[in-house]
């Protein structure tokens, strides 16, 4: 066959560059936008940030509702109308790339969403609170109680070394072997010197630092903590036996195998369990170097007139606007306008598609919100079943643009901050032919173990039984998958005397 050349047509979807921004934004969380925002500004001289990111907060008011006005939805796009469709072929085609000279304006492509508390005029006094104080670390916490310990310098200087070993948690990670093997041997540092520096070590605050398991930390707690002085001796030496040769026993709960061992009651099997629950199995966790992560909220929900609005959070919402400078002299300036032109493009785009997340997100959760009223007002066990292609459908949008809008993005309620996702669940089916939120059966479940005998605790076979007298069909599997996912343990670990 000879060599030929042969045109063929077929239709193919292309993603536009603004589509594909769009997308991005879309599924962004609050934390990603702002990074994503950040480098856009740091890029692109002709768009201004308004806001400070990083004065985000909730208000809570003393009765412990909300306080502030929130910012409704964004408002509606000027000049080129778009739609909120965000799924593949959803978005509307960018311009082609032929710009004319004449702009709207740079009024038209501000995003002024925020509402109180959002702007502040310049001059205006804000209140920032202070930096907390950085918490001291573990090891910075040991070495300074060393530095007041009459020693000799070898001495502080092998606990000094033993510090560096204690892990997180305030355990000593090597051995004392592995430990002396590591250090120059013309200091010839003898096994006695090393165990001495270690009994240093714990006697060093918090008590149990520096043991080399979970059992020699609670025997130290045992023997050198405040709290054995409250306890009879009795319960004190039972709890020492039960840590020191019985705690395989103690943690399957065979308290039967207990009582015949340790030759003592019911009543002081129960107070020296309890002593040790007491007890603080990582003695380092109070020094932890990491912050805790705060969540902050895209939508509160508030009771309004008509019932639960969902309002997106003015705290969150960036006002970005293009540089007014810069676009009125791209506007005036007919001839070479450079790369410029292409970057007030982008800022117009940019913005354009930030009005749109959140309006979409808006629009998402006020879906939401009105498909679960009786979530917000009865709690978890009211929840319904909810599928993403309900809302999907309801909105006219793609079921790939919901799951992105649900994806990091949280909810405030009057039950605490919880996902998007979190209202969508799975079907379980009733007696009565209907249908129940896995999300409802979870949550009913959790107040069954709550109220249970801790003498006689629920089996998951027992619970299966007791969802089906109120009418939900749940096999016993799919009960112990749900309570692994409530982390709750299982019957035998539950069992106390």
């Amino acid at each position: 066959m000879k060599p030929s050349l042969q045109l063929r047509l077929s239709p193919q979807l292309a993603l536009t560059p603004q589509l594909q921004q769009s997308i991005r934004l879309l599924q962004l969380s609050t934390l990603e936008l702002n990074q994503e925002l950040e480098q856009a500004l740091a890029d692109n001289p002709l768009l201004e940030r308004l806001d400070d990111p990083f004065a985000a907060t909730v208000r809570i008011a003393p009765n412990g509702g909300l306080d502030g006005g929130g910012a409704g939805p964004a408002a509606a796009v000027a000049a080129d109308g778009f739609d909120d469709r965000h799924g593949p072929g959803d978005f509307p085609a960018g311009p082609d790339g032929s710009q004319t000279d004449a702009w709207d304006g740079a009024d038209v492509f501000r995003t002024d969403w925020g509402g109180e508390g959002t702007a502040h005029a310049e001059g205006d006094e804000r209140d920032y609170p202070q930096l907390a104080a950085a918490r001291p670390s573990l090891r910075e916490h040991l070495a300074g109680q060393l530095a007041g310990m009459q020693c000799t310098r070898r001495d502080r200087a092998l606990v000094h070394t033993l510090i560096e070993a204690v892990d997180e948690n305030g355990y000593l990670d090597s051995s004392l072997t592995d430990i002396g093997a590591l250090l120059p041997a013309e200091l010839a540092i003898e096994p006695e010197e090393l165990a001495t520096a270690l009994r240093l070590l714990q006697s060093l605050d918090p008590i149990g630092v520096g043991a080399r398991d979970l059992r020699e930390s609670l025997l130290l707690q045992i023997d050198y903590g405040e709290a054995a002085r409250d306890q009879a001796a009795a319960v004190v030496r039972t709890a020492r036996a039960i840590v020191d040769e019985h705690l395989a026993a103690l943690a399957a709960r065979d308290f039967a195998r207990l009582r015949r061992l340790l030759h003592c009651d019911d009543e002081t099997l129960r107070a020296a369990q309890a002593f040790i629950r007491r007890l603080e199995p990582r003695p380092g966790a109070a020094f932890g170097d990491g912050e805790a992560d705060h969540v902050v909220p895209d939508v509160i929900v508030r009771r309004g007139r008509n019932g639960w609005v969902a309002e997106l959070n003015p705290d969150v919402m960036p006002r970005l606007r293009v540089n007014d400078t810069y676009a009125q002299i791209l506007k005036r300036s007919r001839g070479g306008k450079g790369g410029l032109t292409a970057q007030l493009q982008e800022a117009r785009w940019l913005v354009r598609n930030l009005q749109q997340r959140f309006e979409t997100i808006q629009r998402v959760a006020q879906a939401i919100v009105d498909r679960q009223r009786a979530y917000f007002s009865h709690g978890a066990v009211a929840m319904r079943p909810l599928v993403l292609r309900e809302i999907a459908d309801a909105l006219d949008l793609h079921e790939s643009t919901v799951s992105r809008v649900t994806t990091q993005k949280y909810m405030l309620t009057q039950f605490g901050v919880v996902e998007l996702k979190y209202f969508f669940g799975s079907h379980v089916a009733t007696d009565s032919g209907g249908a129940a939120s896995s999300t409802a059966i979870r949550a009913l479940m959790k107040q069954l173990f709550a109220s249970e005998d801790p003498a006689r605790p629920l089996s998951d076979g027992h619970v299966a039984g007791l969802l089906a007298e109120q009418g939900f069909v749940v096999a016993r599997r799919t009960v112990a998958k749900y309570r692994e996912t409530l982390r709750i343990p299982p019957v035998a670990q539950r069992r106390t005397l």
